[in-house]
């Protein structure tokens, strides 16, 4: 264990940086997970709580999940979803045609190894717990309808991302999708050029957002 644990902690070393300072420098993308083939390294708590999560935002993903075992929530998941469960080691060949890749086992080596694989062939990679080998995190969600709201803490603190999530919950009206549906019939009905089409968005949602006295 010992040895995992310096081998872990050199190859962090050569991890790539964070970003400056205490800014969260993250690009929010929402992905089209429809289109995407995902990637999932390990089949314990951890690999059912990060599909769980993906689901539930993006319940028409593609996605494979390599393990020697699966936990009867992740098989009772994929039986409803497009999963496909491959019961081996993770090895190198499961890496293509995916385009994310998370990994979740319990063995440092492993993950240490997918993230390495992922570097050399320019995939995208989430080491669970482990932000210096993480391209990307996996927030807080808030789904509304058509609009959706990802938080994020810069990997520091998921349980406040989850707290963030439960106000915006809260605070984000269910008849939202109604607004953004009728403001894209408004929109088809403006006369102009972009422009002038975006003035004029601007100033009808206006009120929107202006605090009353």
């Amino acid at each position: 264990m010992k040895a995992e644990t310096e081998h872990i902690k050199n190859t962090s070393e050569q991890a790539p940086p964070l970003g400056g300072g205490e800014r969260n420098n993250l690009y929010p993308i929402f992905l089209k997970t429809k289109s995407l083939n995902v990637l999932i390294v390990g089949g314990g708590n951890v690999a059912e709580e990060k599909l769980t999560f993906l689901l539930k935002s993006s319940p028409d993903a593609h996605v494979t999940m390599v393990s020697p075992m699966f936990r009867e929530g992740t098989k009772t998941l994929a039986k409803k979803s497009c999963v496909t469960l491959v019961e081996d080691t993770y090895k190198k060949k499961y890496l293509k045609g995916k385009h994310m890749v998370v990994a979740t086992t319990d063995v440092p080596k492993v993950n240490v190894q997918v993230w390495k694989d992922c570097r050399a062939e320019a995939k995208l990679v989430n080491v669970a717990d482990n932000p210096p080998y993480c391209d990307f995190y996996m927030g807080g969600i808030v789904t509304k309808g058509n609009v959706k709201v990802a938080i994020s803490t810069n990997g520091k603190s998921p349980t406040t991302a989850k707290r963030l999530r439960q106000f915006f919950e809260d605070v984000i009206p269910d008849n939202v999708d109604d607004l953004v549906k009728n403001l894209n019939e408004y929109r088809k009905t403006i006369k102009g050029d972009f422009e002038e089409k975006v003035e004029t968005l601007n100033a009808f949602t206006k009120g929107l957002i202006e605090k009353k006295n």
